[in-house]
C-alpha cells in the first residue's frame, strides 16, 4: 500500500513533522469542524508540506512536498517559527500523526514520486489558482538561464533590478523555485504572501545545507546574511516582498521580450553581419591553428633531417676509416658504398630544401594572418573601444585577440629556435649550393621582423585614463585628482612576466606644445613606472595598471594660457607609455598612446570637456590628431543622434526613441530639416552657441537633464513614464483628444540645470484647455520625490476646495498604476503628543505638497468641478485636522510655486 510506503519514507526523514497553522486571516487560531483548516508540515531535511482538511470528511490535499537529503539545523532561527503563516498565529500547534492523515483518504500514488503527486494536487490546495511559470520555455529552460544568454547591454538592465533588499544571489540560487510561484497572487493576498515568505526561508535553509555539505564557508556566510536581511525587511510585510519579486520577474520578462524584439528588428541587417563575423573568427581560428600545426610539422622534419644528416656523417667517416685499414675495403665494395653515400646526400639535400621551403611557407602564412590580426581585428577593437568610451555598446573582451596573438608569437619564437638548429646543422655539414646557407639570413630577418611587429602592436591601452570619481566620463582628467589607466600586452609569454617595466609620459613629441599658442603643459605626479605582470589581473593577462597618477600644470611666469585659439576644454593631450623587451639577440622598443584627453582645472568644466571627447571620438580615429579642434569637422545628424541616445542608455535602461530624437534634431537643425539624417551640425552649434533664444548651448541643456534623471527621475525614466523631449505643439496635439485629466511629463526647454514639468488637458474635446505647471528642478525634487508631487498635486481657485487634476498618464494609464509603486510609504500614525510630558517636543509634523493657485477663469466653471474624493478628503484631514478643514484654502502654502502656463 502506498499509504504504508509513504509512512516508511517519511520515517527515514527522522520520523518527525511539526505543524504550524496556516489560516487566511491575521491572528487566526483554530476553527470549528466543517471549516477549512490549513497545516504546514515542516520536515527536517525537506521542504514544507501543507495539507488542508475539512473536518473529518475530506482527506488532506498536498499543497507542496519536496524530498531532499536530511539537512543540518537551519542557518538562522526563523523569526516566524511557530507563527501562523496566514497572519501570525502566535501559538505552536502540533499536527496529528501523518498516518492518521493518510488514513483519512489520501490519494494513492507511487511512493517515489511525492513531488509529482503534489504538483497534480496543487490546484485546490492553492485556492484554485495555478502558479505562474515565469518565462520557462517548453524544454525546461528557466527564465533566469535565458537572461544570462543575452548581450551585455541587456544584462546591465538585469543588474539594476536587484539590490540589497532582494539580492541577486537569491535569484540565482532559487531560480526555478522563484519562477514556479504565483507572486502576483501573493502581492494581493497577505495569507498567501506569508506562506511564500516562510517557504522562501525554508528554501534558503536547504541551500545553506548544500553549502554546508560542500564546506563552502563564504557562500554559507552570504546566504546566512541574505536570510537575515529578508527577515529584517519583510517579516512584518511579506506582501512587500511579493511585490518586489513579482515586479522583478515581470521586468525580466520585459527585458527578454525587448531582446527578442531587438533581434527580430535587426535580423535582416545584423544576421549577415553576425554570420560574417563568426565566419571571420572561424577563419582566423583555422589560420592560427594551421600556423601552430605547421610549426609542429617543421619541428618533426628538422628532427628527421638531423637523423639523416647524422647517419650520412657516420657512414662517411666509417668509409674513410676503412680506407686506411690494412685490410681495406675492396674496389667494388668501395664504389657501392660511394653510391649509397651519394643517394643519402641527395636525400639530405632534398630534406634541407623541404624544411627551408616549409619555413618560407609558414612565414608567408604567418605574415598574412598577422596582418589580419593587426590591421583588421586590432583596429576594429580600438574603434569599438572608442565607441564604448563615449557610451556606446560595451567593447568586446580582449581575451580572444590575446589568444591569437600569443599563439602566433609562440610560433615565431619556435621558428627562431628552429632556424638556430638549422644553423647548427649547417655548421656540421655544408656544401654548395646549401639551401640553409642561401636562405638562413633572409629567414632570420623576416622572423625577427614579424615578431617585432607583433610584439609592438600587442602593446595596447586596455582601459583608457579615467578618474574613479567619474567612471562614466573617461578621458576627462582634472588637475590634482588621481586617475587610473591600464596597459596590456596581448602576447602572453611566461618569460615576459615581470620583465617589462613601463614608463608613462605626458604629451611626448607633441608638436602642438610649440605650434599652438597658449597650449598648456603638465607634469605627471605619482609613481610613473610599473612592471607588467600576470598576477594583478583577474584573468591572468600580462598587464600594468597605474592607479595613483595626477596632473599638475606648469605655470610659466608672464604667460597666459587663455590667449590661444583653443579654449581649455578644446585642448587635446595624450599619455604615452614606453617599455623595452630584451631577450638574447633581441631588443624591441614598445610604445603606445592613449586616446586624446582633456585636462580641466575645475569640475564645472567637466560637461564641456566631455562634449569635446564625444565630438572627437565620434568623428576621428587618429589618436595623434591633437589639433582636431583648430578646425573641427561637421557631424551628420544620423551619427550625432546615435551618440546622444548613448548618453542616456549608458546611465539608464533607456536610450532615446525616434520621436525624442526628432525633437532634438529640430532644435539643432531647425523645424524644416529636423530629423534629416544628412543634416550637418557644426561643433559651435552643438556646444558653444546659445540655442534659439536661450542663454545656454544645446549640450549643457542635455547634460542638465541627464543629471536630473540620474539623481531624481531614474525609475520613472526607465519605466517609460517620461515622454521627455517633446515640443509644446506636439504635446497639445497628443492631449487634445484624450480624456480630461490626462497628462504627460516633459523636460523644460528653458532651464539650463534641467527641469521637468507636466501638462494636462481639461474640458471637452471640442474646446480642450491645456495647463502646465512651473517646472521642477533638482532643488524641489531633493525635498519631495516626483511621484509624490504628482500624487499630492492640487489646484486651488478662489474658494474652491483643492483638487488633483491629474488622472491618467498619457495615453490612458491610471495615475496610481503608473506611479503607485514609487509613492512614499505612509508612516505609522504618531502617538498623541503630551506637551507637558517629559518627552514632548511641542512640534506638529508637516508634509510638503505642491499647490497651484489660479484664477477661477483658468479652470472649468465652478459648477462643473467635481467634489473631493473620499481618499483626498482623508488625506487633507490627516494634514490639517478637522477644525481647520473649512479654512484650508486660506492656509495652504505653495512650497514650490505652481504657476500655470
Amino acid at each position: 500500500m502506498w499509504n504504508q510506503q509513504l509512512q516508511d519514507e517519511l520515517r527515514q526523514q527522522r520520523d518527525f513533522c511539526a505543524a504550524v497553522p496556516q489560516d487566511g486571516r491575521p491572528g487566526a487560531r483554530g476553527r470549528g469542524r466543517g471549516r477549512a483548516r490549513r497545516f504546514r508540515f515542516r520536515l527536517p531535511g525537506s521542504g514544507r508540506l501543507s495539507a488542508k482538511s475539512r473536518g473529518g470528511s475530506a482527506g488532506p490535499r498536498l499543497r507542496a512536498a519536496r524530498c531532499a537529503p536530511p539537512r543540518a539545523a537551519p542557518l538562522l532561527p526563523s523569526r516566524a517559527e511557530g507563527e501562523g503563516g496566514g497572519g501570525g498565529a502566535s501559538e505552536h500547534r502540533r499536527a496529528r500523526p501523518l498516518a492518521g492523515a493518510a488514513g483519512a483518504g489520501l490519494p494513492l500514488a507511487p511512493p517515489r514520486a511525492p513531488m509529482a503527486a503534489a504538483r497534480r494536487l496543487f490546484v485546490g490546495a492553492g485556492g484554485g489558482r495555478e502558479r505562474s511559470r515565469g518565462a520557462a520555455s517548453s524544454d525546461g529552460m528557466t527564465q533566469w538561464y535565458q537572461l544570462q544568454q543575452l548581450d551585455s547591454k541587456f544584462l546591465e538592465q538585469v543588474h539594476q533590478l536587484y539590490d540589497d533588499s532582494f539580492p541577486m544571489e537569491i535569484r540565482q540560487y532559487l531560480a526555478q523555485w522563484l519562477e514556479n510561484q504565483d507572486w502576483e497572487h501573493a502581492a494581493n493576498n497577505v495569507s498567501f504572501a506569508t506562506v511564500l515568505f516562510h517557504d522562501l526561508l525554508s528554501q534558503l535553509d536547504d541551500q545553506f545545507s548544500r553549502f554546508l555539505i560542500e564546506n563552502n564557508f563564504l557562500l554559507q556566510h552570504n546566504i546566512r546574511k541574505s536570510k537575515r536581511n529578508l527577515q529584517d525587511n519583510f517579516q512584518e510585510d511579506p506582501i512587500h516582498m511579493a511585490m518586489i519579486i513579482y515586479n522583478c520577474l515581470k521586468e525580466e520578462r520585459k527585458i527578454l521580450n525587448s531582446a527578442q524584439l531587438s533581434n527580430q528588428m535587426e535580423v535582416g541587417s545584423v544576421q549577415n553581419t553576425v554570420i560574417g563575423m563568426l565566419d571571420k573568427q572561424k577563419e582566423l581560428d583555422t589560420k592560427v591553428k594551421a600556423i601552430k600545426n605547421s610549426v609542429i610539422d617543421v619541428e618533426q622534419d628538422i628532427k628527421t633531417l638531423e637523423d639523416v644528416q647524422d647517419e650520412y656523417d657516420f657512414k662517411c667517416k666509417t668509409l674513410q676509416n676503412r680506407e686506411h685499414e690494412p685490410n681495406g675495403v675492396s674496389q667494388e665494395e668501395y664504389k657501392k658504398e660511394q653510391m649509397n653515400l651519394k643517394k643519402m646526400f641527395l636525400l639530405l639535400d632534398i630534406k634541407r630544401k623541404e624544411v627551408v621551403n616549409k619555413i618560407i611557407q609558414l612565414l608567408n602564412t604567418t605574415e598574412h594572418t598577422q596582418s589580419a590580426l593587426i590591421n583588421e581585428e586590432l583596429v576594429e577593437w580600438k574603434h569599438r573601444q572608442q565607441t564604448a568610451c563615449i557610451g556606446g555598446p560595451p567593447n568586446a573582451c580582449l581575451d580572444q585577440l590575446q589568444n591569437w596573438f600569443t599563439i602566433v608569437a609562440e610560433s615565431l619564437q619556435q621558428v627562431r629556435q628552429q632556424l638556430k638548429k638549422l644553423e647548427e646543422l649547417e655548421q656540421k655539414l655544408t656544401y654548395d649550393p646549401d639551401p640553409i646557407t642561401k636562405n638562413k639570413q633572409v629567414l632570420q630577418d623576416r622572423t625577427h621582423s614579424l615578431f617585432k611587429q607583433l610584439i609592438q602592436s600587442s602593446f595596447v591601452v586596455e582601459r583608457q585614463p579615467c578618474m574613479p570619481t567619474h567612471p562614466q566620463r573617461p578621458l576627462v582628467l582634472k588637475t590634482g585628482v588621481q586617475f587610473t589607466v591600464k596597459l596590456r600586452l596581448l602576447v602572453k609569454l611566461q618569460e615576459l612576466n615581470y620583465n617589462l617595466k613601463v614608463k608613462v609620459l605626458f604629451d611626448k613629441d607633441v608638436s602642438e606644445k610649440n605650434s599652438v599658442k597658449g597650449f598648456r603643459k603638465f607634469n605627471i605626479l605619482g609613481t610613473n613606472t610599473k612592471v607588467m605582470n600576470m598576477e594583478e589581473s583577474t584573468n591572468g593577462s600580462l598587464a600594468a595598471e597605474f592607479r595613483h597618477l595626477q596632473l599638475k600644470e606648469q605655470k610659466n611666469a608672464g604667460s597666459r594660457t587663455n590667449e590661444g585659439p583653443l579654449i581649455v576644454t578644446e585642448e587635446l593631450h595624450s599619455l604615452s607609455f614606453e617599455t623595452q623587451l630584451c631577450q638574447p639577440g633581441l631588443v624591441i622598443d614598445l610604445e603606445t598612446t592613449s586616446l586624446p584627453i582633456v585636462v580641466i582645472s575645475n569640475v564645472s568644466q567637466l560637461p564641456s570637456g566631455w562634449a569635446s571627447i564625444l565630438w572627437f571620438n565620434m568623428l576621428s580615429t587618429d589618436p595623434k590628431n591633437l589639433s582636431f579642434f583648430l578646425n573641427p569637422p561637421y557631424a551628420k545628424w544620423s551619427k550625432l543622434s546615435e551618440v546622444l541616445s548613448w548618453q542616456f542608455s549608458s546611465v539608464t535602461k533607456r536610450g532615446l526613441n525616434a520621436d525624442q530624437l526628432s525633437m532634438l534634431g529640430e532644435k539643432l537643425l531647425g523645424p524644416t530639416s529636423g530629423g534629416s539624417h544628412d543634416g550637418l551640425i557644426p561643433w559651435t552649434r552643438f556646444c558653444k552657441e546659445n540655442i534659439n533664444d536661450k542663454n545656454f548651448p544645446f549640450w549643457l541643456w542635455i547634460e542638465g537633464i541627464l543629471e536630473l534623471i540620474k539623481k531624481h527621475l531614474l525609475c520613472l525614466w526607465n519605466d517609460g513614464c517620461i515622454m521627455g523631449f517633446i515640443s509644446k505643439e506636439k504635446e497639445r496635439a497628443l492631449l487634445k483628444d484624450q480624456s480630461p485629466g490626462t497628462f504627460l511629463l516633459r523636460f523644460s526647454e528653458s532651464s539650463r540645470e534641467g527641469a521637468i514639468t507636466f501638462t494636462w488637458v481639461e474640458g471637452s474635446q471640442n474646446e480642450p484647455q491645456f495647463h502646465s505647471v512651473e517646472p521642477y528642478t533638482k532643488k524641489e525634487l531633493s525635498a519631495v520625490t516626483f511621484p509624490d508631487i504628482i500624487r499630492n498635486y492640487k489646484v486651488m481657485a478662489a474658494e474652491n476646495i483643492p483638487e488633483n487634476p491629474l488622472r491618467f498618464l498619457y495615453p490612458d494609464i491610471p495615475k496610481d498604476n503608473a506611479f503607485g509603486k514609487y509613492y512614499s510609504r505612509p508612516k505609522e500614525a504618531p502617538e498623541p503628543m503630551d506637551l507637558d510630558g517629559p518627552k514632548g517636543n511641542g512640534y506638529i509634523k508637516t508634509e510638503l505638497i505642491s499647490v497651484s493657485e489660479v484664477h477661477p477663469s483658468r479652470l472649468q466653471s465652478p459648477e462643473n468641478l467635481l467634489p473631493m474624493s473620499p481618499e483626498e478628503f482623508d488625506e487633507v484631514s490627516r494634514m490639517v485636522g478637522p477644525a481647520e478643514i473649512d479654512t484650508v484654502v486660506h492656509i495652504i502654502n505653495q512650497p514650490f510655486g505652481g504657476r500655470f502656463s
